[in-house]
């Protein structure tokens, strides 16, 4: 059984005082974090397990895949690769096989998973129509 480094008190390197729990957000990615009750110290410790995740996602963003469209049937296929999809399901811990597919511009696809989907075509939605599109 493995403890978490977050479970033990830690203090601040340069006040000394105990840090609190905390929520950082960057890029949609929630951090775990402790924080420095100071405000004039201002320091903030990232969870080494969020930051490491973080970078993995990083390192996908940064790759460029290149996939082949296959007809099955009447429809196009697009293979997505493992590493993406596996990381996909690391992060939400369930990954709804359903996902979203949206044309957004001219030789542009979007594909949402899980709960941003719904966001995403309600976003699109509103923008189609400010700009006289139907539905």
């Amino acid at each position: 059984m493995s403890t978490d480094i977050f479970d033990n008190t830690i203090l601040c390197k340069k006040c000394g005082k105990k840090m609190q729990r905390a929520k950082v957000v960057k890029n949609g990615f929630i951090f775990r974090a402790v924080v420095c009750p100071d405000n004039r110290c201002n320091e903030k410790i990232i969870h080494p397990v969020d930051e490491q995740e973080y970078n993995k996602f990083v390192n996908l963003k940064n790759k460029e895949f290149h996939v082949k469209m296959r007809l099955v049937g009447n429809s196009y296929a697009v293979s997505i690769p493992k590493e993406i999809v596996s990381f996909m399901n690391a992060q939400e811990k369930i990954m709804n096989d359903m996902v979203s597919l949206c044309f957004e511009d001219l030789n542009k696809l979007s594909l949402s998973f899980g709960k941003e989907m719904n966001k995403h075509f309600v976003e699109k939605e509103n923008t189609d129509k400010s700009f006289g599109g139907k539905k």
